[in-house]
């Protein structure tokens, strides 16, 4: 217990000390204070689609970091230390999933206060939009992982990681979407597929990165 700790405290750690915090949450931000300029200051459509470019803007702000989470271990050695010394591939993947999520999740929670203001969201949305997001950004840190893992080492890793990452993204945001407007059972879907990916993904990368030191 006390490795993966470790390991979850190294992943934040290197999300605040290379930008890896701020360039998300800045994405994020942009996207909110740049669409009421793409489609006009209509107040009641800002409020109608908020909820919808606000999921869109923190699936592309999870999807950001994606390159750092895995390649540079890989490419130290670190993933073989961690193999050396008895670890599961599976355990490290699940440690920095958990160490991505405490990375970007919180502020980006923070930020969609910031967020919800400039898209003119109603006051009775935000609670069922943040308790939508604090559900199904682990779903979005767990995905993250496991595409990391999937592209590791592969040229073009960047591209190939929204190709990989956002179909399978989909689910999060049409229910995370569905959850913040008028559709409560959305809420269980929502949690169903965040739960789905956070119990699967961390084999899925576990996989990869075995596959990847073969």
């Amino acid at each position: 217990m006390s490795v993966f700790i470790a390991i979850v405290w190294r992943e934040l750690r290197r999300a605040w000390s290379s930008g890896g915090l701020l360039m998300p949450i800045a994405f994020f931000l942009l996207v909110a204070i740049l669409f009421p300029f793409a489609i006009g200051p209509d107040g009641r459509l800002l409020a109608r689609v908020g909820g919808g470019v606000i999921w869109a803007a923190a699936l592309l702000a999870a999807l950001l970091p994606v390159e750092r989470l895995v390649t540079p271990d890989a490419e130290s050695g670190m993933l073989d230390q961690f193999a050396a010394r008895g670890l599961s591939d599976s355990l490290v993947a699940a440690a920095k999933m958990v160490g991505h999520w405490l990375g970007f999740a919180p502020a980006l929670l923070v930020a969609t206060l910031a967020a919800a203001a400039l898209l003119h969201l109603p006051g009775n949305t935000l609670v069922p939009l943040l308790a939508g997001l604090a559900i199904g950004t682990p779903g979005l840190a767990a995905l993250g992982v496991a595409t990391a893992a999937l592209v590791a080492g592969l040229r073009g890793a960047g591209a190939l990681a929204g190709l990989v990452m956002l179909p399978f993204a989909v689910p999060l945001l049409i229910f995370g979407a569905g959850a913040s407007g008028d559709q409560p059972g959305a809420f269980k879907l929502l949690a169903a597929v965040s739960l789905l990916l956070v119990a699967g993904c961390p084999f899925v990368a576990g996989a990869a990165i075995r596959m990847g030191r073969s």
